[in-house]
């Protein structure tokens, strides 16, 4: 769906914040913190101006199936 349109899903991550099941744990630059799902936002393609890195395919695996438990009935 992001090849085709002009905005993408995001979500943010944080260090500063308490856990949660919604919030997915990720280690990123030597840091620990949480990617918050229950704080989505769609932005334009433009204001994307550099990316930062990727995250690894356990913390992606972790993140889906997350967002399939919230969203899927």
């Amino acid at each position: 769906m992001h090849d085709f349109l002009r905005s993408v899903i995001v979500a943010p991550m944080t260090t500063a914040s308490r856990p949660a099941r919604y919030r997915i744990p990720i280690l990123f630059e030597g840091k620990r913190g949480l990617i918050l799902l229950d704080q989505l936002r769609t932005l334009d393609k433009a204001r994307l101006v550099k990316r930062l890195g990727k995250a690894g395919t356990k913390t992606i695996t972790a993140t889906l199936a997350t967002l399939q438990e919230l969203f899927a009935p």
